[in-house]
């Protein structure tokens, strides 16, 4: 322990009255009395009466295990994604004076932070770093957990922090509330050093707290950009910009959110009385049905309104919801949100289809990513392009990637892209990636569990940055693109198995859609009618076919319906589909004779193990080693199987060696 820090412990022991009865000395000579913050000597006293902290304990910053650190972030992905570039802009004005950002939950544990990891040993030793948890509680007074025990912005600077190791940082902190008030998250800027005089941070806490009213105003419009959001500031010149009170108005005219400038300003002039769920006239001096003069076409002048039984005069900027059917007149009922053509076209009436396409309907335009799931011919990628389709992306790329298809060897410059000459065999100009090439639209990767480990670190950057690295090159190329990723595997079970990567799971499985398989649907009678209808030539079932079709258990789902139908069209006479017109296949085998094929990742693990007794080996060997028809069989990929007996050492008596993978 240094001298410092003894003499720390000294001061506030006597703050807090443990040492009160004997004068406060170090080294025979007279310590000042410390003069503090109201807010820091308050919290000194909490950590002793309260969290029960020991001042003579110096007690290491704590790191959450990752697991746990997935944990807080999964609990605010969302808010994660709106708050990554307020983060960025600060850290960009403050890097060059060696602060480092973090964002905390409310709990007071960091889930995001920016910082120059030339420091990292010592950055994560401070606990200025990922996982670290700084709830006043665990770290005594501290800029976090001080911001979240008294919902005030503040600076605890050096000797203001309670526990002694802690004393060479600075760290300045504010709230950020969601839209019901409630405390969300904290920003916080700290630096390993600093000059003495707190009053070195008077900027810092003023940039602080600017930029986390921007975060939290920008979170406020993400959430209301279906409502009616009214920006009120005192002065006009920047209302459009950076209004300093926001409201959110549901269909009736009652407040459904605010910020928390609009928090206070109303709850003062209403004697604390909540806000949420209030009428429009309540809290303004202004009616519902005249919201219209306050739009952005009226002149700023003619768009200031008063608080009810006060002089303030606010100036009022009223955006309306996006236009949609029914909802041309403020205070009309909610109507349902229509649904694009192109998912609506998924379904033929299947009520547990027809929630998920009501729910995927809401998302056409989010930046949030998607996971599709299901048995396989289910109709994922079907279900990715009808996204795509129906968002403002439809007029970019729409990229589909196997990735069971692409050899192991190939499947980093197909995606990536590679630069020319860097790697043998590489194209003379070099070429643009997968991922590239989706820029601006989709990029829809199938079969995703059957990525390899090292290129799913690649991925993730891709996500995380919105910028790809062609293998080669040195400075990666920023793209803008809307993630869709499918499988038929269980995800879950991989992470935990060690064969997909956690972060990654979490990043992609932004929305969860499971499709249903054929056989649980109640749209089979008018998906077959109209794939009779829509091909050429147009045929019609006769009432045996149409009996045996619907008998069927469909262990191929959608994919199998459609090469049914294609088969009986051509078989067929004048027209009319007959039983003998259908694959010989259909009605063959009793339902559940091929329950195991639609789920035959479950072989994976035993054969990652080399287990020749794997499940998928007696297909192998029924096929007499034709890969193409095993694999046809099990509903996985031709490379996928390849790859199945490679890890097993398994090799096929019909060839040498079997391919690259």
């Amino acid at each position: 322990m240094q001298p410092v820090q003894q003499a720390h412990i000294v001061q506030v022991m006597q703050a807090v009255g443990l040492d009160a009865e004997r004068p406060l000395r170090w080294a025979g000579t007279p310590l000042p009395a410390a003069r503090r913050d109201e807010l820091i000597q308050a919290s000194w006293a909490r950590c002793v009466s309260e969290h029960r902290l020991d001042p003579t304990r110096m007690q290491e910053a704590v790191i959450l295990p990752h697991a746990q650190l997935r944990e807080h972030q999964d609990q605010m992905e969302a808010f994660l994604h709106i708050a990554r570039h307020g983060l960025e802009a600060l850290y960009r004005q403050v890097a060059g004076l060696g602060y480092c950002v973090l964002l905390t939950d409310a709990k007071g544990v960091t889930v995001d932070f920016l910082g120059d990891l030339v420091f990292e040993p010592s950055l994560r030793k401070a606990g200025l770093y990922l996982g670290a948890d700084w709830s006043e509680h665990h770290a005594g007074t501290c800029g976090v957990g001080t911001c979240i025990a008294t919902g005030q912005a503040l600076t605890v600077h050096l000797d203001d922090h309670f526990d002694a190791t802690h004393i060479p940082l600075t760290c300045t902190a504010a709230p950020v509330y969601d839209d019901q008030g409630r405390l969300k998250a904290v920003l916080d800027i700290s630096a390993l050093t600093s000059p003495t005089g707190k009053e070195s941070q008077h900027l810092a806490l003023q940039m602080v707290k600017m930029f986390a009213a921007h975060v939290e105003n920008a979170s406020f419009l993400q959430r209301f950009r279906e409502h009616w959001v009214l920006r009120l500031s005192r002065a006009p010149q920047f209302l459009e910009v950076s209004p300093e009170y926001l409201l959110a108005l549901d269909a009736a005219g009652r407040v459904v959110g605010h910020n928390r400038q609009a928090q206070l300003l109303l709850e003062r002039a209403r004697g604390a009385a909540p806000v949420i769920g209030r009428p429009l006239p309540e809290l303004l001096d202004l009616e519902l049905h005249q919201l219209g003069r306050f739009m952005a076409a009226q002149a700023v002048d003619q768009r200031a309104v008063a608080l009810p039984g006060s002089r303030d005069t606010l100036f009022l900027l009223a955006s309306p919801p996006p236009p949609r059917a029914g909802a041309a007149h403020a205070g009309s009922p909610p109507t349902p949100r229509p649904r694009p053509a192109p998912l609506a076209d998924l379904s033929g009436g299947d009520p547990a289809l027809d929630r998920l396409i009501e729910r995927a309907a809401r998302l056409v335009n989010s930046p949030v990513n998607i996971l599709l799931t299901g048995e396989t011919g289910s109709g994922k990628e079907r279900f990715a392009r009808a996204l795509h389709d129906s968002s403002e992306r439809r007029r970019q790329p729409f990229v589909a990637v196997n990735c069971a298809a692409l050899p192991e060897s190939l499947i980093e410059s197909e995606l990536f892209g590679h630069l020319a000459g860097s790697f043998s065999g590489a194209a003379s100009r070099g070429k643009r990636g997968l991922i590239q090439e989706a820029d601006g639209g989709t990029l829809f990767l199938d079969e995703i569990g059957d990525m390899p480990l090292p290129l799913q670190g690649r991925l993730l950057r891709v996500l995380a940055e919105r910028e790809v690295l062609p293998v080669g090159a040195t400075r990666p190329v920023a793209v803008n693109l809307r993630v869709v990723a499918a499988t038929h595997c269980d995800l879950v079970a991989a992470v935990k198995g060690g064969r997909f990567r956690d972060d990654l799971y979490y990043r992609l499985n932004g929305a969860h859609f499971h499709l249903p398989p054929l056989r649980e649907r109640q749209d089979l009678g008018v998906l077959v009618d109209r794939l009779c209808a829509e091909g050429s030539p147009a045929v019609r079932l006769s009432a045996p076919a149409r009996a045996r079709l619907v008998a069927h258990h469909w262990p191929g789902n959608l994919r199998e319906l459609s090469n049914a139908i294609e088969c009986a069209r051509s078989l067929c006479s004048d027209g009319v589909v007959t039983p003998d017109d259908l694959p010989e296949s259909l009605g063959a085998h009793p339902p559940g004779h091929l329950a195991g094929l639609w789920r035959p990742r479950a072989a994976a693990p035993a054969a990652a193990a080399g287990d020749a007794t794997a499940a998928w080996l007696p297909t192998l060997r029924q096929h007499r080693w034709n890969v193409s028809e095993a694999a046809r069989q099990l509903g996985v990929s031709r490379m996928t199987l390849y790859r199945w007996m490679k890890r097993a050492g398994v090799r096929s008596p019909n060839q040498a060696q079997p391919p690259e993978t």
